[in-house]
């Protein structure tokens, strides 16, 4: 009893001398741990009587709650102290807008991508769709399986997909992944688009980049048609560029669609006359699209008997590039504010 009464008054002592939180994670383990001096006491109770037991087992427990107790509060104003130093340290000047103007820097606007983005999802709140959000890093099941793409599928071998170590991991390489998670977490009828970066292993050029944005979308009900697809897309460009536009409609293979088409605009670069943007052929490849996929549904647990839809696919940068005439896709990630500061919100 005497060992443990002289424990706690010890422990202040010491911690009085302690401002690091490494050395006062190594007092509590001197006096709590299991060659303090409260294991000590109790290591030796073997030899004692029932009644010596139950009273120096009760007074070390008070024991090494009083110590616990002045652990947490000195960790406490430790890491209080810590704070307040690195604050002191990283402290951010508000007061530097004068001087930057005073060096004749102008402020960057918005990002052209941030403009046309938060368009294109007001467009389509206007016409009752929700907007969603999903991780950049995905599975097989979400960014291949659900969206009938097999392990064995030849349409992996259209997507060069940055891989993780594990295999099991990857940067997914479209936004339909979105699409995957909406349709689990809730039930028909429903209509959203997901918009955001994707990524693939692909060789740059003026229209190619290895990360870029999209914006991919579907509605799903009873008695859905291509009708309801061509009407939702027409007035989404017809907004969009605030003109008629030229379309043109392909077959296209989508393992997720059934049918399904390419829906391809006429150049606004060039007007059509050809160049590196639509390479010399006058067309852009703008917006993939057709009827989901039965196995689609069924991965969404949704029941394709009862319920069909539509979905699409649309290239946000290349959007953004046929409306404001950017020749290169590479200005969209070059960082440069010179060029972001051309860009004025709407």
């Amino acid at each position: 009893m005497q060992i443990l009464e002289s424990v706690v008054s010890d422990f202040k002592a010491e911690l009085q001398t302690i401002t690091k939180t490494p050395d006062l994670l190594n007092l509590k383990a001197k006096f709590l741990g299991k060659q303090g001096p409260i294991s000590e006491v109790m290591k030796n109770l073997k030899d004692a009587t029932v009644e010596e037991k139950r009273l120096i087992g009760a007074r070390a427990n008070e024991v090494k709650t009083a110590i616990e107790e002045l652990f947490s509060a000195k960790m406490q104003e430790i890491e209080l102290q810590e704070i307040n130093e690195k604050l002191s340290k990283d402290k951010v000047d508000i007061s530097l807008t004068d001087s930057v103007l005073d060096l004749g820097l102008q402020a960057a606007g918005f990002h052209p991508v941030t403009l046309v983005q938060q368009e294109i999802e007001d467009i389509f709140i206007s016409m009752g769709f929700e907007v969603l959000d999903g991780p950049h890093i995905e599975d097989e099941f979400h960014n291949f399986e659900a969206l009938n793409i097999p392990a064995t599928h030849p349409a992996r071998d259209m997507q060069d997909t940055f891989w993780f170590a594990d295999k099991k991991h990857l940067l997914r390489t479209h936004t339909s992944t979105i699409q995957v998670r909406g349709m689990l977490e809730r039930k028909p009828p429903f209509r959203f688009v997901g918009p955001g970066k994707v990524f693939r292993c692909e060789r740059t050029d003026a229209s190619h980049e290895m990360v870029f944005h999209q914006l991919e979308g579907m509605m799903v009900g009873e008695n859905i048609s291509v009708g309801n697809l061509i009407y939702f897309m027409k007035t989404l460009l017809t907004e969009i560029f605030k003109k008629e536009v030229e379309v043109r409609l392909r077959p296209g293979f989508f393992p997720f669609v059934e049918p399904g088409f390419e829906l391809d605009i006429r150049c606004l670069i060039c007007g059509g006359k050809g160049c590196s943007v639509c390479k010399q052929v006058g067309w852009v490849e703008l917006l993939p699209c057709g009827m989901v996929h039965p196995n689609v549904l069924r991965a969404g647990n949704i029941d394709p008997e009862k319920y069909n839809g539509f979905a699409f696919g649309l290239g946000l940068d290349r959007l953004v590039m046929m409306k404001y005439g950017i020749d290169d896709i590479r200005h969209l990630h070059s960082g440069d504010l010179r060029f972001n500061s051309q860009f004025k919100s709407f």
